[in-house]
């Protein structure tokens, strides 16, 4: 439990109750009143059970597994009940952005959702956000109100050294444009990197995987680093074909386990012998499901961002350090 110079008020949609209630367990609170249902015309229907006034509010929401519209919606629907209810500061506690991967115009006629999901934040009445590991760092840029970005990366380095031989280890990144992060996390803990780059022929179909830096995986036990797990179609091929290059095991770590379609038979006939992924998306039963999947508890990052937004204090310790 961690101490506040004042009470925070801290709601939370249904999008993932779990982590909501280790992040109000952390802060020593309770979970503020709210009633969310669905009227029978699919309209989401919000209400706020005890007053906000000139409080400091607090939302957590993460994506709702396999419903991410009506998780989002839930969300500035309770945005704009505390705003209509006089609520000093609204800060949206995103643990998984929506959206991220559309964060450019990368082909004619495409729209930057990202951007478009920025703007609906505010619009509803949203003065702060916390996220952690966007896709793109850049979707903080389309935002007028003040951004945190946290990093589940301290969190899987301590679980790291306790559960792997770091020495013997390689990172690798899937792709090229994680390779900042796998590179980051191959600095910290002072071991090799190599990266793929792969070929899409249409969104979420991967192509053709070319290894690079294929003789810093021979014998070793290879890191997949990556921000997130969708279809676990890239995690798969890629790793296959860093055991084919000769790694000695293969293991992911993702922050977002979305893993969405048929991924948990993906994982389950994949060459990987492990992933590890955070908790800042539900789950359900697919660890169950999949015995290979290791989760990372990030609630104390969490509550640690959301108790020192709330008292004034710096969150920049987190971007380096985990709660204890």
């Amino acid at each position: 439990m961690v101490e506040m110079a004042n009470e925070v008020k801290l709601l939370a949609g249904n999008g993932h109750p779990i982590l909501a209630n280790l992040v109000a367990d952390r802060l020593g609170i309770k979970i503020a009143k709210t009633t969310s249902s669905d009227d029978s015309n699919a309209e989401t229907s919000v209400i706020i059970g005890e007053s906000v006034r000139d409080e400091d509010v607090f939302i957590l929401q993460s994506s709702m597994a396999g419903d991410i519209n009506r998780g989002f919606m839930e969300l500035l629907i309770m945005i704009r009940a505390c705003r209509d209810a006089s609520a000093r500061r609204i800060t949206a506690v995103i643990p998984n952005f929506p959206y991220a991967r559309q964060d450019k115009k990368d082909k004619s006629r495409a729209p930057i959702t990202a951007k478009l999901i920025a703007n609906m934040l505010q619009t509803a009445g949203c003065t702060h956000v916390i996220t952690m590991d966007l896709h793109a760092s850049q979707i903080q840029g389309f935002f007028n109100v003040p951004v945190d970005n946290l990093y589940a990366e301290p969190s899987v380095l301590r679980w790291m050294a306790e559960n792997l031989p770091v020495e013997d280890t390689v990172i690798v990144s899937p792709d090229a444009g994680g390779a900042k992060r796998a590179t980051s996390l191959a600095g910290y803990i002072n071991r090799d990197f190599a990266l793929i780059h792969k070929e899409r022929p249409r969104p979420n179909v991967v192509g053709r995987m070319v290894l690079v830096g294929e003789d810093k995986v021979v014998g070793k036990v290879a890191i997949l680093v990556d921000d997130m797990a969708d279809t676990c179609g890239t995690l798969a091929k890629a790793a296959a074909t860093v055991k084919e290059r000769g790694a000695r095991e293969v293991m992911a770590v993702v922050t977002h386990g979305i893993l969405s379609g048929d991924a948990i038979n993906i994982l389950n006939e994949s060459c990987l012998s492990q992933i590890l992924v955070t908790n800042t998306v539900p789950l359900g039963d697919k660890a169950i499901r999949c015995k290979k999947i290791r989760v990372v508890d990030v609630s104390p990052t969490i509550a640690e961002a959301i108790r020192r937004t709330h008292n004034g204090e710096s969150v920049s310790f987190l971007f380096n350090h985990a709660p204890a």
